[in-house]
């Protein structure tokens, strides 16, 4: 008698597929919080915590107990992306295999990464690295479970000029989370009295990323115009709207920490707000494609496509 069914429901993908998004962008926060407090390295090796122990020994107090739990968590993470690819396979959902593959290998590659983050004293760089790693894995996460809940893919429902514009909204979006990572990475909020920081000038950096993010409200807002003013279909009006709500958000947070000496909690919350922007985004993206049962027909004299 076989211990799993011999195949899963839609439904049951689409749940473990969003329990995977949710547990990328968890690990994320957890991971900031171990920073903030600043017990990066609680436990000041790897693979083991120690030396001498793979657990937290009590004489790393707190900042041990702190970094070895963000580390189980990793264990909790890969159990639900395990549990990904095998619903998947064993689905009919056969255009999903590649994502729900490509979640799981950045696991071992993050904890390597993670590793290797530990092992050079938090260098900044690697940190930033070990960050964006991450939120690509949150894209991968949401598209999966976003297109779980469809039966497929199917073609494009605007003309090329908007799909470059999305595509242009997500590459500035990355551009504005590698920029951040340089913030953090030349500010306070190390990880450990012991860090070292880039070295280049927190303002001059915090000044570049910000006109990024205003060229990223500015196409954003750009979009949303164009998709209003033309045929274009609800899910990808709806998905440039909440994007530009979280990118607002998100801004006002970072101004108020950047004026407020970046307290810890504004900053935790900062983090939550680039995994929503990058999970918000890669929804805008996914957005744009429409179900397979759904195709365009022709393009209307506002140049946006009609669907049957």
């Amino acid at each position: 008698m076989p211990v799993l069914p011999t195949a899963f429901s839609p439904a049951t993908v689409s749940r473990v597929a969003l329990a995977n998004a949710i547990a990328n962008g968890v690990i994320v926060v957890t991971g900031g919080a171990v920073r903030l407090t600043g017990s990066g390295l609680g436990c000041p090796t790897w693979p083991r915590c120690t030396d001498d122990s793979f657990v937290a020994t009590p004489e790393l107090a707190g900042h041990g107990a702190i970094e070895f739990g963000n580390r189980l968590l990793t264990f909790v993470l890969t159990a639900v992306a395990v549990a990904t690819v095998v619903v998947v396979f064993r689905s009919v959902r056969r255009d999903l295999r590649t994502l729900a593959v490509l979640g799981f290998l950045g696991i071992p590659a993050q904890a390597l990464l993670g590793g290797v983050t530990v092992l050079t004293g938090l260098n900044p760089w690697t940190v930033a690295a070990h960050f964006l790693v991450s939120m690509v894995l949150v894209a991968i996460a949401t598209v999966l479970w976003l297109r779980s809940r469809e039966p497929g893919v199917g073609r494009p429902l605007l003309r090329r000029p908007f799909v470059l514009l999305v595509q242009g909204i997500a590459a500035v979006t990355a551009v504005v989370l590698v920029i951040g990572t340089v913030v953090t990475g030349s500010g306070p909020h190390s990880g450990d009295p012991e860090a070292g920081r880039t070295g280049l000038d927190p303002e001059l950096v915090s000044q570049v990323h910000a006109d990024v993010v205003f060229l990223l409200l500015g196409l954003t807002v750009a979009l949303l115009v164009a998709l209003y003013a033309t045929d274009s279909p609800d899910r990808i009006r709806r998905s440039a709207r909440d994007l530009l709500v979280v990118q607002l958000a998100q801004g006002l947070v970072g101004y108020v920490q950047y004026f407020t000496d970046l307290p810890v909690v504004l900053v935790l919350i900062h983090m939550l707000g680039a995994v929503l922007i990058t999970a918000f985004t890669a929804r805008l993206v996914w957005s744009v494609r429409g179900p397979a049962s759904e195709q365009p027909l022709s393009t209307s004299e506002t140049g946006a496509y009609s669907l049957r």
